[in-house]
């Protein structure tokens, strides 16, 4: 099973936004046609398709957070796997593909992602990567982060 990540364009870009999610997943994740319609107007976005071999699975974006004045920082805000291709390891695969492609910047000092603090499913699947909770923000979802080794050689 080859995994990888691409860049969303033209050739991927509806096949994208069509990405099923199932219906009690809706309520944890905004639609893939919105995110992408951000990442066209924020220049900090990374949006990736998540392959398995030549077969689209999922999606995936990230951004750095130089617009909030913290440029060693990365956030993941996106992340689904098509419900018919979950509970396979795309998604374990995948994330770790992003967070060494957030590792390339040198600089990067931490990566944070937020889930809904009642997803126990996404608490366990983030914390076995090393997310550690930090507290739930004013939206109600909990935050998690991962220090990188650069911050921890200051």
């Amino acid at each position: 099973m080859n995994i990888q990540l691409r860049e969303v364009d033209i050739d991927n870009f509806d096949e994208v936004i069509n990405l099923p999610l199932l219906p009690h997943q809706e309520n944890y994740l905004a639609s893939n046609a919105y995110s992408l319609a951000q990442s066209k107007y924020d220049i900090y976005y990374r949006p990736r398709a998540i392959y398995v071999d030549e077969q689209l699975s999922g999606f995936l974006m990230y951004k750095t957070m130089d617009d909030e004045h913290r440029p060693r920082e990365y956030a993941i805000h996106r992340f689904m796997i098509d419900h018919r291709q979950q509970g396979h390891g795309i998604g374990r695969q995948a994330l770790q593909l992003a967070i060494e492609e957030i590792r390339q910047d040198l600089q990067a000092e931490r990566i944070t992602i937020c889930y809904h603090p009642e997803n126990p499913v996404a608490k366990d699947f983030y914390a076995s990567f090393g997310f550690v909770e930090t507290g739930v923000d004013e939206e109600g979802e909990m935050n998690a982060e991962i220090v990188l080794n650069s911050a921890q050689k200051k």
